[in-house]
């Protein structure tokens, strides 16, 4: 090899190496994932201009009127019971690879750290409770086709105003499964 071309080769080889010791071959994270607070009104019962839906993907309250770019919706079942409700219980994109789903979650809000790949309930109402944790997944609304993931506690429902409150902390980051406040590693 020339002189001349082997000052790049060191470089480039380390470059290599670190390229290859990201384990999850992913791109740097760029979204710092934080906590907020928020409150969705029931699909049935309350006025067509309060949000009723939530997206993961920009951790945003959503109109069902205006858009079907939700992962799941709230309402108050007949018996007054309160549901969230994933795409495919609304019969949106049932056909989906990968559908947006609720997992119930036993552990405390803080000691969910990372979301699970599989295990989520896609396809029927998800009951709910004040003080119930679930992690969530979205639908594909990543470039590079991968969901992104958020976790939730319900902290309130009121059955006057047919609306639940709750904390999320999304990750936006795509692919990223790293549920704790702060830019994820994983």
């Amino acid at each position: 090899m020339p002189v001349r071309y082997r000052w790049f080769l060191g470089p480039a080889l380390l470059a290599l190496a670190a390229a290859c010791s990201d384990s999850n071959g992913l791109p740097d994270a760029t979204f710092t994932n934080a906590e907020r607070t928020d409150t969705l009104y029931a699909l049935i019962g309350t006025p067509v201009q309060t949000p009723s839906a939530y997206s993961i993907q920009g951790s945003r309250r959503v109109r069902t009127d205006t858009t079907a770019s939700f992962d799941f919706a709230y309402n108050v079942e007949p018996d007054g019971s309160s549901v969230f409700l994933p795409r495919a219980a609304l019969g949106i994109d049932s056909a989906a690879s990968v559908q947006p789903g609720l997992q119930a979650r036993t552990e405390s809000y803080e000691a969910i750290t990372q979301a699970p790949s599989n295990g989520y309930v896609t396809d029927r109402a998800v009951p709910i409770a004040v003080g119930e944790r679930y992690v969530v997944r979205s639908r594909i609304a990543c470039s590079i086709g991968v969901p992104t993931y958020a976790k939730l506690e319900v902290l309130a429902l009121d059955n006057a105003t047919r609306a639940v409150t709750f904390r999320i902390l999304t990750d936006d980051n795509c692919g990223f499964k790293g549920l704790q406040p702060g830019l994820p590693s994983q």
